[in-house]
C-alpha cells in the first residue's frame, strides 16, 4: 500500500525534472528566448504573441535591409530581427536589446570582456573606426565593444586590435546572434 504513494511521488518528480521550462530570457545557440533558430518571419505573430511587433514596412517595400522590432507590453524594447532573403524567410540575425537575456553562464548585454573570454573560446577579433568585434568560436553569439573601452592609443586610431589588447573590464556595447 505505501509503494503506490511513493511511486506516485517519484513518476512526479521524474515529469516535472523532464519538463522544459524554457526560460524566455535564455539565450542559446539555437535560441534567444522564445524564438528558435528553425522560426521563419510567418511564425513571429505566434511566437510573440504577447509582444508588439515592429515592421519597417518602408524599406520592406523598396527592398531594402528590413528590420522587426520586438517590443514587451509596456514598452520594453527586446530585440530587433534582421529577417533572410530567402524564399521562406527566416531569421538572419538578433539584436538583442533587453539585459535580461543571457546565456546559462550568465553572459548578456552587461558583461565584461573578462567574463566573456573566461567563458568562451574567442575565434577573432574584428576591428573598425569606432568598435571592435568579438567572435566567439563555435558559437554565432558575437559581442561589439566600443574603442572608447579601449587604452590610450587604441581608442582613437583605427589600427586592428587583438583580443590580448582588450581590457578585461571593457563593457560590451551590443550582443548579437547570427544564424545565417
Amino acid at each position: 500500500m505505501r509503494k503506490i504513494p511513493l511511486f506516485l511521488c517519484l513518476a512526479f518528480l521524474v515529469v516535472q525534472c523532464t519538463t522544459d521550462k524554457k526560460d524566455p530570457f535564455r539565450v542559446d545557440k539555437d535560441r534567444v528566448g522564445k524564438l528558435e533558430k528553425t522560426h521563419t518571419v510567418s511564425d513571429l505573430e505566434t511566437v510573440f504573441e504577447t509582444d508588439s511587433l515592429i515592421r519597417d514596412t518602408t524599406r520592406m517595400n523598396m527592398g531594402r535591409n528590413r528590420k522587426i522590432e520586438i517590443y514587451e507590453k509596456g514598452g520594453a524594447h527586446l530585440l530587433t530581427l534582421t529577417p533572410s532573403q530567402d524564399s521562406v524567410p527566416g531569421i538572419e540575425s538578433v539584436w538583442i536589446r533587453d539585459p535580461r537575456y543571457k546565456t546559462a553562464e550568465g553572459i548578456g548585454m552587461e558583461t565584461t570582456f573578462g567574463e566573456i573570454e573566461k567563458t568562451y573560446e574567442i575565434r577573432k577579433v574584428v576591428s573598425s573606426l569606432n568598435n571592435v568585434l568579438v567572435l566567439l568560436k563555435d558559437n554565432p553569439m558575437y559581442f561589439t565593444i566600443s574603442r572608447e573601452e579601449l587604452p590610450g592609443a587604441l581608442k582613437y586610431s583605427g589600427t586592428p586590435v587583438e583580443a590580448v589588447q582588450i581590457p578585461d573590464e571593457a563593457r560590451v556595447k551590443y550582443v548579437m546572434v547570427g544564424w545565417e
